[in-house]
């Protein structure tokens, strides 16, 4: 990627990962207000598997190797 391509890039990741750290948040919560009643089953399970799909997704890689190259080209992320 060029210099002029990656300049673009941060701002759009940026959101995402805004919006991915308010959604693992958000269903952080639920586990523990289940834990807190004692109900462990699917109300846990569900939010468990989606952190896990959040947490292991490409476009949260491809955040991680854009810091990465602005790093190495020292750029300002």
């Amino acid at each position: 990627m060029t210099e002029q391509e990656l300049i673009g890039e941060p701002k759009k990741m940026k959101s995402f990962s805004i919006i991915y750290a308010l959604l693992i948040g958000f269903l952080a919560g639920i586990i523990i207000y289940s834990f807190f009643k004692n109900s462990w089953g699917l109300l846990t399970l569900i939010p468990l598997y989606f952190i896990y799909k959040m947490v292991n997704d490409p476009k949260n890689r491809r955040v991680k190797e854009l810091q990465g190259l602005f790093k190495e080209r020292n750029l300002k992320w």
